[in-house]
């Protein structure tokens, strides 16, 4: 298990201290995590960006404790941009459909997952279940993290990031019965699976090919820019992350979706916008070295 290369995934709301509760933790049992993967809605709700900072003050450098870490924020994506609440029946599909792309990306990059529900919407790690019951193995993990209520008052909204032992709090395994690894038809169905191996499809590869030419093109700067999109920022996001003014990350976002353009031979009356990079590059992040 050791060797296995480890995903922490985690649902956030205004609480950042129940990831680094939860990582703290898993890293305690020894568990080789060096990637934290939160899933989020917003931006409408001001606690939400509160959290994410407070969250990447704590990875500052791609590093945590000492490790490294790497760490991104995936936000709920629709057809119409972020989904800021869960509040229809369609806004449930909108969000099972992003949960279950973040784990296809994750499983086809051959990562164990350890994933929390602590934080956020109680939808959202409801669908997290669900998905796991499709997508795990017998190597992955749910996790619920209980945090006894005297901890809960002084961590409020992240004003506190870490705890000791003797404050009681601990991870709870949630049991998950991993149907794909029972059924095999239904694992080819949701990912493809041939021969014990996680594998992309023949169209996974053509839409590698086109990223690896758009990526030839780009400049250091602006495989930085493609990357913060890719992970699922807003320019706001990618400015504050890479300490750009928001200018000049428009002017490199409008250089990268012309050239987007032109690999995907897409026509002029189509529109793309930066969420083109998260569709398409998000999911290839490691495999293309970004």
């Amino acid at each position: 298990m050791g060797a296995e290369r480890c995903t922490l995934v985690a649902t956030l709301g205004g609480q950042p201290q129940v990831i680094t509760f939860a990582l703290d933790a898993l890293l305690a049992r020894g568990e080789p995590i060096d990637e934290v993967v939160v899933m989020h809605l917003g931006p409408e709700n001001p606690r939400f960006g509160r959290a994410l900072q407070r969250l990447a003050d704590e990875f500052a450098g791609e590093r945590y404790g000492g490790r490294r870490m790497r760490f991104r924020s995936v936000p709920v994506l629709g057809l119409r941009g972020r989904l800021s609440d869960i509040r229809t029946e369609q806004d449930v599909e909108v969000a099972f459909d992003a949960v279950q792309r973040l784990f296809r990306e994750l499983k086809a990059r051959q990562r164990q997952l350890h994933v929390c529900v602590a934080g956020g919407r109680r939808m959202l790690a409801l669908l997290m279940f669900s998905a796991a019951q499709l997508y795990f193995t017998h190597r992955d993990r749910m996790w619920h993290l209980y945090t006894p209520e005297e901890v809960l008052a002084r961590a409020e909204e992240g004003a506190l990031m870490h705890v000791r032992p003797e404050d009681g709090v601990r991870l709870l395994q949630v049991p998950v019965v991993p149907w794909g690894e029972y059924l095999p038809g239904l694992r080819r169905l949701v990912f493809g699976h041939v021969e014990g191996m996680w594998t992309l499809t023949p169209v996974d590869e053509e839409e590698i090919a086109r990223c690896q030419a758009l990526l030839r093109q780009l400049t250091p700067r602006q495989r930085e820019v493609l990357r913060a999109f890719a992970e699922g920022l807003s320019p706001d996001e990618v400015a504050a992350r890479l300490h750009l003014s928001r200018h000049t990350v428009d002017t490199h976002k409008t250089k990268i979706l012309a050239l987007c353009r032109n690999v995907w031979s897409l026509p002029e009356s189509q529109r793309i916008t930066y969420h083109f990079l998260r569709e398409h590059f998000g999911p290839l992040v490691d495999r293309l070295g970004i």
